[in-house]
């Protein structure tokens, strides 16, 4: 027996007949959460479709500096990206709504929350292991996995006849898009076809590579433990620093993305992704790691990097596995503390300069010039004849 729901609700079609389908289908109250992390809409109009709906009660809460400070930087720490390419923008985002969600339920007394994904994709996987990670005992309910209405025009049919308000625009997007401070995401549509070239119209965030300015922008990213803090001298809270590297990198065409890539639920999915800020970030992040960072340690973050990704991708942020992680990563951020200089143009981001109190690398050992004795070049001889030592023995046996 349910007797309140908490949504998690956008103010679209999918989760407005959702809000009408739980009442109607559970005889329950239902309880909307619509969370604002960054994806620049206008979130009033979900909260009167939502009360005109007959919502018990509308959460609309400002997620944007706990998403960023919280979540996307600690994930940045680790320099994480998914299959070698995507920066998981739409995967982060998921365990803080779930986080969120159950936090709500807790509070009107909810004993079931609900969520729109569809039974195809890993949003469900996120939602779910999420909220159960964080109340055991929490019912989830997920209609796409429950109802027959399966399409667009049965969405519509149900709209209908339940009069729910439904905004129809002529000039609607074609892709299911997902937004967020981190990236905005394109799936659906031609993009179904993995060798269809999506249309130039399709991007929002990022200016054509090509029609990007013809002048360089020169940025300084300063960076404290891990984590950026000003940009050009700057400071800035998270959310702010991040939306403000994605208007520059959006005004230089960086951080565009067209992969496949593997769903936890076992298919392939091609997606489009705009991550302008976040592409920065990666590349001064791993400058910066390059001269304050030790050898072994930078490797191994670079080995654990892909385990680290795939708990992401496939939900389990709140994982003790995560945790365990999350601790060593951060452990290597004590000294990544400096500044980078980055160069933007038309579509790439060129790192031009690093420097740190904490740099680990000497020039009068490095230099090719007179060391003045800082390295004697005659220790290398033994050093590589040890290392050689097993590989000689092997080819002496083989004769």
């Amino acid at each position: 027996m349910v007797k309140r729901v908490v949504l998690a609700y956008s103010g679209g079609l999918d989760t407005s007949v959702i809000l009408k389908w739980l009442q109607d289908q559970y005889q329950c109250e239902v309880v909307t959460f619509t969370a604002d992390i960054g994806q620049g809409e206008e979130l009033e109009p979900a909260r009167r479709k939502a009360e005109q709906l007959g919502a018990r009660e509308v959460f609309i809460d400002d997620l944007r500096q706990e998403f960023v400070r919280d979540y996307v930087f600690p994930m940045f720490r680790a320099n994480t990206v998914y299959e070698g390419e995507y920066l998981l923008g739409t995967s982060i985002a998921r365990p803080l709504i779930a986080k969120r969600m159950v936090e709500i339920a807790a509070e009107v007394g909810a004993d079931a929350v609900a969520h729109g994904a569809t039974g195809k994709g890993n949003d469900q996987v996120r939602f779910e292991i999420g909220a159960y990670a964080l109340n055991p005992d929490i019912r989830v309910i997920a209609p796409w996995r429950e109802w027959d209405l399966n399409s667009r025009e049965k969405l519509l049919a149900y709209a209908e006849a339940h009069q729910i308000p439904i905004e129809r625009h002529g000039n609607k997007s074609p892709y299911s898009m997902d937004a967020n401070l981190l990236h905005i995401s394109y799936e659906g549509g031609i993009l179904e076809d993995p060798w269809a070239e999506p249309e130039e119209s399709m991007w929002r965030w990022t200016t054509a590579p090509e029609k990007a300015p013809d002048q360089p922008r020169y940025i300084d990213i300063q960076f404290a433990h891990g984590d950026p803090v000003a940009i050009d001298g700057e400071a800035l809270p998270p959310a702010a620093l991040l939306a403000h590297l994605n208007t520059l990198g959006g005004e230089h065409g960086i951080g565009r993305l067209d992969i496949v890539e593997n769903r936890y639920v076992g298919m392939k999915s091609r997606g489009c992704y705009e991550t302008p800020g976040g592409s920065i970030l990666l590349k001064a992040h791993r400058a910066l790691e390059s001269i304050t960072l030790d050898r072994e340690v930078a490797h191994l973050k670079d080995e654990l990097m892909p385990r680290y990704a795939s708990i992401v991708y496939n939900g389990y942020w709140w994982s003790p596995e995560r945790r365990a992680l999350q601790t060593l990563i951060d452990q290597t951020q004590r000294l990544v503390t400096g500044v980078v200089r980055l160069k933007l143009y038309k579509g790439n981001c060129t790192v031009v300069g690093r420097r740190s109190e904490e740099s680990l690398f000497d020039p009068r050992i490095a230099t090719f010039e007179d060391d003045a004795g800082a390295y004697r070049q005659q220790d290398a001889e033994g050093f590589i004849k040890l290392n050689a030592l097993r590989l000689r023995i092997e080819k002496r046996l083989q004769g």
